[in-house]
């Protein structure tokens, strides 16, 4: 799977069709995406930028769609579950899946200048991780991997 987020594409293209695979798995798996669930994955699809869940509290509060952390932390919590949401633990915040309906295991690339977040796939027993984890007898079953640095447009000084 390629690394997404970074690169010039489409965005409303990307937006109409992450939510379009989200509500037909949603749809598929029995979920409810109810008013609030939505509106959270949108604003998470809205920028390739990890946003805290008092970020997205902002926008809900301001919408009237909830006041309470609890609200965004539910909402959070589902799209996580459901694989249309990562948490980035560096950040303490939350990115749409850019992979959404793959089963994958993201790998963050995070700007440390613009907060940019892009996606790539890695590969749990693939690497020298993987390796080391075979010679001990260790079966992975989860990763974090998340590197810091700069895009390309804050390398090259045309970040906003």
């Amino acid at each position: 799977m390629p690394t997404i987020g970074f690169e010039s594409h489409d965005h409303h293209a990307c937006v109409s069709d992450a939510m379009a695979k989200a509500e037909a798995r949603c749809t598929a798996s029995a979920l409810r995406l109810t008013p609030v669930r939505r509106r959270v994955l949108e604003l998470l699809l809205a920028e390739h930028r990890a946003l805290g869940a008092y970020d997205i509290l902002g926008h809900l509060s301001a919408e009237g769609l909830g006041t309470q952390p609890p609200v965004a932390y539910r909402a959070l919590d589902f799209l996580v579950k459901a694989g249309f949401a990562h948490r980035v633990e560096a950040l303490n915040a939350y990115i749409a899946c850019a992979h959404l309906g793959a089963d994958h295991t993201p790998a963050f690339l995070i700007c440390r200048s613009c907060r940019s977040v892009a996606e790539s796939d890695t590969a749990l027993t693939q690497g020298r991780l993987g390796e080391a984890a075979r010679a001990a007898g260790f079966q992975i079953e989860h990763t974090v991997v998340e590197a810091q640095g700069l895009c390309p447009a804050c390398q090259s000084g045309d970040a906003a």
